[in-house]
């Protein structure tokens, strides 16, 4: 199940996400609903991750919180016109974190095509990319960047994709650590403007499609989603007594 929080021009407080994933990550590790995805735009917000070096981090004040969180990766941004996901998914053992990363990144190259942008990927470096710069001249630049944590086998965190967002606030921290590249958005390589709402029916579709759920429904809220129990096993019937 997908659950899209908040509106157009409703944004959703880091924190009041991250506490919902972690509400999630604990029931689905009981077994007490299925896996799901929240979908949602944030409050402007840079998140470190566990490998976030001094330098990567913005000098002086940024304008919008800098939070330490607990998923892998670097420092990155988080606001306005960027679509965020947050897979709550059950990953089947042996767990393998890379091959999950693989299987979001195929979803999202997918979700670029669909716009017409070549995204792919770049050797060492996970998100989604477009090479060249959109076939210009200069350095690779990122659309799309995944960081995730898996704990008891469920996963939290997950991917941002990058539609109409002001990429102004990259310029205050080393995106992802990484300083030889760029960020862009969707709308900037498909030359047409390309909001998080255009781009939520693809994703929903292409990651259902990649992580092979063999069917989906979507909501507005969470409420669906807490409230969709994973039903107990009926008892085996019983015989009737012997008269």
């Amino acid at each position: 199940m997908f659950a899209q929080l908040g509106s157009s021009g409703v944004r959703i407080p880091y924190l009041e996400g991250w506490d919902l994933q972690r509400r999630l990550h604990e029931r689905r590790c009981g077994d007490e609903i299925p896996d799901g995805c929240l979908l949602l735009e944030h409050e402007p917000v840079y998140t470190a991750g566990r490998r976030t070096d001094a330098l990567d981090r913005p000098a002086g004040d940024p304008g919008a919180p800098v939070i330490d969180v607990d998923r892998g990766g670097k420092i990155t941004w988080h606001g306005p016109g960027q679509l965020v996901g947050y897979p709550i998914i059950k990953l089947p053992d042996p767990v393998d974190v890379v091959a999950y990363v693989r299987l979001i990144e195929a979803a999202l190259i997918r979700v670029c095509a669909d716009f017409g942008v070549a995204g792919g990927r770049v050797e060492g470096r996970s998100g989604v990319w477009v090479r060249g710069h959109g076939g210009q001249a200069g350095p690779d630049a990122k659309v799309a960047a995944i960081g995730i944590r898996v704990a008891r086998g469920v996963t939290t965190h997950g991917f941002a994709l990058n539609c109409d967002c002001d990429l102004s606030w990259y310029d205050r921290i080393v995106p992802c650590g990484i300083r030889d590249a760029q960020v862009t958005t969707l709308s900037l390589q498909a030359r047409r403007p390309v909001t998080v709402a255009d781009v939520i029916p693809a994703v929903q579709q292409h990651l259902a499609d990649a992580l092979g759920a063999a069917s989906w429904r979507a909501t507005r809220g969470a409420d669906g989603l807490l409230a969709t129990a994973t039903a107990p096993p009926r008892p085996a019937p019983q015989p009737a007594p012997a008269r």
